[in-house]
């Protein structure tokens, strides 16, 4: 597999953007190797500068849910730019989408179009710590919700504590304001609430964390979740960004029947261009700017591009129904591909997934926190991405990100994956 262009690129990259990427994980550094510069998506494959050809499980980290162009998203792009790029103004197709996702999203009486899930995430606890007059916020280790300087934490020694910056800018008395609890640990839940329940504004989670690797909720913390969130008056705010229209029409909201305060949308919503969103009560929504005193703004918020792309996503989705029952269908047929490849080749693994959500652990199982997908070998892991590679599979270069299934995979690639995997190992 040549990959010299991709080589001059990085190299030419390194010296203009930072690490030669426009965000981290593209840079391959916990994988090793040279990044890919890819250059062209139809279908389920991508095809890099080189004119390499991959069947691809990253999918722009999860948009892609139909597929690179699909016809009628471009098509729809294409009439809108046709119009002008964009206005600064009211657009139609703002009413239009936000229409078809409060279809799918009943508990969004009212919501906010951003251009990116930092956006979302950021602006939802604003308004959560405006609504309610309180200043503390929780979340917990493993769930990104982007990187909006309260959410760089990360937990300290104890099991109940104030959050640390995780990153370098990142004030320490304002990270003193996020708690950081354990994802699927109602016991740790209970503790946090008992010692400062009154003073949370709101405690956000992944439905279904996906950048710990995937690692699915637990019936118990969802219900404690809900319980003790009405119980001591804070707001529960879903991260949906990642789940938002993948595991249900209705997300993981639908999947798992949430009943959250707000929710925050991306990636789908968008289909493959920058928008995300955030909403929930009209009574919460109502303190937001101009109708109330929560200051939010974006120069590029409900751009008509976005909202071509991400209205046509939604309608391809809501035309066939049956897409869903595909999605869940190839996905469980390559968690048992992959598990008896590894299996055979006598590999330690535990495989996560739900719906077209999926992360090969190389560790034993179960993972149901973070802890325990923390304990994956990444040795192992670089072996499994390197012969996926090589074998003509792009598959995400983190051992602690979802791989993402689409509708446009089909037995062709379903087979190649898997032998691509079996030789990474032989």
């Amino acid at each position: 597999m040549r990959i010299s262009k991709s080589q001059e690129l990085y190299e030419s990259a390194r010296n203009l953007l930072p690490g030669g990427v426009s965000s981290p994980v593209r840079a391959f550094g916990s994988v090793g190797g040279t990044p890919r510069f890819l250059v062209r998506g139809e279908g389920s494959r991508v095809w890099d500068a080189d004119g390499n050809e991959y069947v691809d499980y990253v999918g722009s980290w999860g948009p892609m849910i139909l597929g690179h162009a699909h016809p009628e998203v471009i098509e729809q792009v294409r009439q809108t730019a046709a119009a002008g790029l964009g206005f600064g103004a009211p657009h139609p197709l703002e009413v239009e989408l936000a229409r078809e996702v409060q279809r799918l999203y009943p508990a969004l009486e009212r919501l906010r179009f951003v251009s990116s899930g930092t956006e979302a995430t950021m602006s939802a606890l604003r308004l959560a710590r405006g609504y309610t007059g309180r200043d503390y916020i929780l979340k917990f280790k493993g769930n990104y919700h982007g990187h909006a300087d309260g959410l760089l934490v990360e937990a300290g020694s104890g099991a109940l504590t104030f959050g640390r910056p995780s990153s370098a800018g990142v004030p320490a008395d304002y990270a003193r304001l996020t708690l950081v609890g354990r994802y699927n640990d109602p016991e740790n839940l209970a503790g946090v609430f008992a010692e400062y329940g009154e003073r949370l504004a709101a405690v956000i989670f992944e439905p279904v964390v996906g950048n710990a690797g995937v690692i699915p909720p637990t019936p118990e913390f969802l219900e404690s979740l809900r319980r003790l969130t009405r119980e001591y008056g804070a707001l529960l705010i879903a991260d949906e960004v990642m789940t938002g229209f993948r595991l249900a029409p209705g997300g993981a909201t639908e999947r798992y029947g949430l009943e959250p305060d707000l929710i925050t949308l991306g990636k789908i919503l968008g289909g493959g261009l920058p928008a995300a969103a955030y909403g929930g009560r009209a009574e919460i929504m109502a303190r937001v700017a101009p109708e109330g005193p929560v200051y939010q703004a974006g120069t590029l918020s409900g751009n008509p591009l976005a909202m071509a792309a991400g209205l046509a996503t939604l309608r391809a989705l809501a035309a066939s129904p049956e897409i869903y029952d595909r999605l869940e269908a190839y996905g469980a047929r390559l968690e048992e591909g992959l598990g008896q490849a590894l299996g055979r080749a006598g590999v330690t693994h535990t495989i996560n997934r739900v719906g077209s959500m999926l992360t090969v652990f190389f560790t034993e199982g179960p993972v149901v926190t973070f802890e325990d997908a923390a304990a994956t070998d990444t040795e192992t892991f670089k072996r499994f991405f390197h012969g996926l590679l090589e074998g003509g599979i792009y598959w995400p270069p983190s051992a602690f990100e979802s791989a993402f299934v689409s509708a446009a995979h089909d037995e062709a690639d379903l087979e190649q994956t898997l032998a691509a995997a079996a030789a990474a190992f032989a």
